[in-house]
C-alpha cells in the first residue's frame, strides 16, 4: 500500500508547526509568532508502534498572505487535505473556539476522512478543562497536549495510529479499484482528448483545434483487453505568466491533482514543437510525486513525413528530464491509434512494477552485496554503517534503510544504491524512494556493510 498520510490542518497561529517538530524529534519546520510562515506543505516519514506513516504540515486556512500569495497557499493546503488519510485539526486551547475555527470544522465534516480534533497549548492542568469548549465544533472530544512542554505525546501518537486505515481496509479497497488509473498531462493543444477518444472509440471528450477546450479534469472508465482502466483527460498547462484566470489556475490546480490520484502519468508532447518550460515544470512536480510515468511524444505522423529519426527526439527527451531517465519514451499518433494500445500495455507494465514487494532477505542480500563491491566513504572519520533493509510501501516501492547516521551518506552514494536497486529488482521504470533512518535502541544490532573494510573502491557509483 502506498504510505498513509495525516496532514496537519488549522487556522494560522495554532501551532501546526511545532507540532510537527515535535513528532518528528527535530526542528525541520520554521516556527514563528508571525502568523502565516508556513506556505508549502513539508513531509516527513514517521514510525510508531510498527506503523510508518507521512506527516505533512500545511498553511493556515484563512490567512491573508502579505505577498498575496493566498491562491497558491490555499492550493497546497487542499493537496494535503484530498491526499491524507487522516487529517489533525489543530486548535488552539488559550484561544479558546474562534469564527475561524468553526469555518475550518465545516470544512472538514464535509469531507469523507477521519479528523483527530487537536487542542495545542495546555500548558497545564488548568488549560485542560478549556479544551471541552472544542466539542462544540461536532469533531468529537480533543486530544489535549502542547508541543511546548512536551505534554501527552503518547495520547497524540496513539489517536493517530487508531485512526490510521487498518489493513483491512486498505487490502477491500484495492480490491474495489480499476486495474489502472492514468492521467495524460500536457501543455494545450497536444492531443490529450483525441487521445482519449481513439483508446475509447467514440467521441467522448470534446476535441477543438482551440487551445485550452478541456477546462477541468474528466475521468474516462472504459475496457482493453477484458481490464477496466481510468483515463484522466486534464486541462492544458500555461506558463505561470500566461495564468492570468481564474480558470486557469484552477485548472493547473485540477491537473496537478489528477496526478496525485493516478496510477501512472503520460507526458504528452507534441512532436512538432519544442519542449517547454511549462513541460519541464510538470515534470518536476511529477518526480518529487514518485510517479510511474511515460513521455509520449504525439503527432508522430508529422515527423515521419520529414523522416526524423525517433532516436533524435529520444535524445532531446533526455537531454531535458536527464533525472527521469528510466521513464520510457512512446511515440505514437492519437489521431490514427498508431502505437497507442501497446504503449498503454507498457503503462500497465509500469503500474505492476509500482506495485510489486520484495521480500527482506533479498533486499538484505542484495544492499550487503553493494555494500562490499562500493562502501559508504568515511565521514568524521568513520564509516557509516547499514543495519538492514526492508521495503515498507509500495507506489511507489519504498526502500528504507536502518543506518548509522542518515547524514554521513551523501548524495552520490543513495544514487548507486538506487541504481544497484533497479539493476537487481523488478522496479527497473519506476521511481524508487529511498529512506534512510536512524537506527533506534530496539533495532537488530546486526551491521550489513562490514565495519572493517578499510578503503572503498574506485568507480561503481551510478
Amino acid at each position: 500500500m502506498p504510505i498513509p498520510q495525516v496532514s496537519i490542518v488549522g487556522r494560522p497561529n495554532v501551532g501546526k508547526s511545532s507540532i510537527f517538530n515535535w513528532l518528528v524529534g527535530r526542528r525541520l519546520a520554521i516556527v514563528d509568532d508571525m502568523a502565516g510562515v508556513t506556505r508549502d506543505r513539508m513531509i516527513h516519514l514517521l514510525q510508531h508502534d510498527d506503523r510508518y506513516f507521512e506527516i505533512v504540515d500545511t498553511g493556515g486556512i484563512g490567512i491573508n498572505d502579505v505577498d498575496e500569495l493566498d491562491k497558491e497557499i490555499e492550493a497546497q493546503i487542499e493537496v494535503g487535505i484530498q491526499g491524507a488519510n487522516l487529517l489533525m485539526f489543530v486548535v488552539d486551547a488559550k484561544d479558546g473556539v474562534t469564527a475561524l475555527d468553526r469555518t475550518v470544522a465545516r470544512r472538514l465534516r464535509t469531507l469523507e476522512k477521519p479528523v483527530l480534533l487537536v487542542a495545542n497549548k495546555c500548558d497545564g492542568d488548568n488549560w485542560e478543562v478549556h479544551a471541552n469548549d472544542f466539542f462544540s465544533l461536532g469533531l468529537g472530544e480533543a486530544i489535549v497536549v502542547s508541543a511546548k512542554n512536551n505534554r501527552h505525546k503518547s495520547r497524540l501518537f496513539a489517536g493517530i495510529t487508531e485512526n490510521l486505515p487498518s489493513q483491512s481496509e486498505i487490502d477491500e479497497s484495492e480490491t474495489a479499484r480499476p486495474e489502472m488509473k492514468f492521467a495524460i498531462v500536457g501543455r494545450r493543444n497536444v492531443g490529450k482528448s483525441t487521445f482519449i477518444n481513439t483508446l475509447v472509440e467514440s467521441e467522448r471528450m470534446i476535441v477543438s483545434e482551440v487551445a485550452g477546450t478541456t477546462r477541468d479534469s474528466v475521468d474516462v472508465r472504459f475496457e482493453i483487453d477484458g481490464k477496466t482502466m481510468v483515463a484522466i483527460d486534464t486541462p492544458g498547462l500555461r506558463r505561470g505568466k500566461s495564468v492570468k484566470t481564474d480558470i486557469d489556475f484552477y485548472g493547473t490546480h485540477r491537473a496537478h491533482r489528477s496526478i496525485r490520484h493516478a496510477d501512472v502519468v503520460l507526458v504528452m508532447f507534441d512532436a512538432s514543437k519544442r519542449i517547454s518550460k511549462v513541460e519541464r515544470k510538470l515534470c518536476t512536480y511529477i518526480e518529487n510525486l514518485y510517479k510511474p510515468c511515460i513521455f509520449v511524444v504525439n503527432k508522430w505522423d508529422l515527423m515521419m513525413e520529414h523522416e526524423m529519426p525517433t532516436q533524435r527526439w529520444a535524445d532531446y527527451i533526455r537531454d531535458n528530464f536527464s533525472t527521469m531517465w528510466n521513464a520510457p519514451i512512446a511515440f505514437v499518433t492519437g489521431q490514427t491509434g498508431q502505437n497507442c494500445k501497446r504503449m498503454l500495455n507498457h503503462a500497465q507494465m509500469l503500474f505492476k512494477q509500482s506495485r510489486s514487494r520484495i521480500s527482506t532477505p533479498r533486499l538484505n542480500k542484495i544492499i550487503k552485496s553493494a555494500l562490499t563491491h562500493h562502501p559508504p566513504p568515511m565521514s568524521n572519520r568513520r564509516r557509516p554503517k547499514i543495519y538492514y533493509a526492508a521495503q515498507i510501501g509500495i507506489q511507489p516501492p519504498t526502500i528504507m534503510l536502518k543506518c548509522s547516521d542518515p547524514n554521513s551518506f551523501p548524495k552520490t552514494y543513495r544514487r548507486y544504491l538506487l541504481g544497484v536497486l533497479r539493476d537487481s529488482l523488478d522496479f527497473g521504470e519506476v521511481p524508487i524512494r529511498l529512506v534512510l533512518e536512524k537506527r533506534s535502541q530496539t533495532d537488530p544490532n546486526e551491521v550489513l556493510n562490514d565495519p572493517v573494510i578499510k578503503s572503498p573502491s574506485r568507480g561503481g557509483e551510478s
